[in-house]
């Protein structure tokens, strides 16, 4: 078996050559989760002048003999009004955000403060220069680039796109993915009532799934549905899913049964690798290509099969797929580094293969692990938060620090 780093390599080097190079651009209001495809560089100054970072009076220090003198309130500036210069001996009544006039070197906070008769400032703390007041280009110089190429749009990058004046991003077009499932005992929710279910059929889960996680990830799904379990469905679904598709993504049919027409539909349209991948859940995994038409002149669309089990599903999306889809918008492919955690849990008979047990943190600070981590269980997935990364043959007792990773980090989300 291949270990999970072996196979993401091979994994991650074939997406890497299939990169998405088209470019397109979107308005900073619809470029959340979207990858840069240019530098953001500021044309101005942020903030653009002194303004106060408080409500209360700006004045001048050399003004302030003492905690306790009165100055008059010459003028008032509130945010979106410049003010005249500061006559010197005087104060300006001024408000968070505003432009700090000119002869002004403090704004002392209005709790500090109490009004006089007479119109009337008593400041009634000695101010030092420059308190409460932010500095031109204190946060962002002008032409510096503020946002690189090659970064996913977070909301508070978005945020300093906008503080910067960029209406529109240039970004890399979302990764194009086709979804299908194979196997006839498959059948759709609400094309069968519960009560009418045939004996030997399913709900298809996994559509449901791997549709979710495929939007949660940013990609533009077009969903096939179900393939039936024949050779030539198998192989017109595979052509109609590579000619506009990046990537071509299958639950199902990756086993070695006489059912399973994976390895032979792809290899009939263009090249498969058959995986056993050292994890649990998981380990059957399909990696290939097929072909676009015209055969020849049309390039390839990426094919990866996963397990047909709900959790092993799921987990190889995470661990397989998800890096596959950041390295093809030029991503880097790995997650975010573990967190250190203790186990609340025992876990004495560890498998050979690298493991992935469904947990989740609690109130103590550390994690609890669902009693049942079969890979059909689904509901171990809803209930968990994360998963701990156990290494092979690794027993686990109560207290022991364990890798964990979030759902969050494991989707490129965090």
């Amino acid at each position: 078996m291949l270990s999970l780093d072996e196979a993401l390599a091979h994994l991650i080097a074939g997406a890497a050559a299939a990169r998405i190079t088209d470019v397109e651009n979107v308005t900073s209001f619809d470029a959340l989760g979207r990858v840069l495809a240019a530098d953001v560089v500021s044309a101005i100054d942020v903030p653009p002048a002194d303004n106060t970072s408080m409500d209360g009076y700006a004045l001048r220090v050399a003004d302030m003999p003492r905690a306790g003198a009165v100055l008059p309130v010459a003028q008032r500036i509130p945010a979106g009004v410049v003010g005249t210069a500061l006559v010197a001996g005087t104060a300006a009544r001024i408000f968070t955000g505003a432009q700090v006039p000119a002869g002004a070197d403090a704004v002392v906070m209005q709790e500090q403060c109490e009004t006089v008769e007479g119109g009337g400032v008593r400041i009634n703390t000695l101010p030092q220069a420059g308190q409460w007041i932010r500095r031109r280009g204190e946060d962002v110089r002008i032409g510096a680039t503020v946002l690189a190429r090659g970064s996913r749009l977070t909301p508070q990058a978005l945020g300093l796109a906008a503080g910067v004046g960029a209406a529109t991003l240039s970004v890399v077009r979302r990764p194009r993915v086709a979804l299908f499932s194979t196997g006839d005992e498959l059948v759709m929710p609400g094309a069968v009532a519960p009560e009418a279910l045939p004996p030997g059929t399913i709900y298809n889960s996994n559509r449901f799934t791997l549709r979710g996680l495929l939007q949660a990830t940013g990609c533009v799904v077009t969903d096939l549905g179900i393939v039936p379990d024949r050779l030539d469905a198998t192989r017109m679904a595979l052509r109609r899913a590579a000619a506009a598709h990046d990537l071509i993504l299958s639950s199902g049919g990756v086993s070695v049964g006489e059912e399973d027409h994976i390895k032979a539909a792809v290899t009939a349209e263009g090249r498969i690798e058959m995986w056993q991948v050292a994890i649990k859940p998981g380990k059957p995994l399909a990696f290939g290509a097929v072909r676009r038409e015209p055969a020849g002149t049309g390039g390839e669309a990426l094919f990866i099969g996963l397990p047909g089990n709900p959790v092993s599903s799921f987990v190889t999306f995470l661990l397989a797929v998800g890096p596959v889809l950041r390295a093809l918008q030029g991503l880097p492919a790995g997650c975010i580094q573990a967190l250190s955690l203790p186990a609340h849990f025992d876990w004495s008979r560890p498998d050979r293969r690298r493991e992935f047990l469904r947990v989740r943190r609690n109130g103590e600070g550390g994690l609890d692990l669902f009693p049942n981590q079969s890979s059909g269980v689904l509901t171990s997935a809803v209930w968990a938060d994360g998963l701990v990364d156990n290494p092979p043959g690794r027993a686990i007792a109560h207290g022991d620090l364990v890798a964990y990773r979030p759902w969050g980090d494991l989707m490129g989300l965090a």
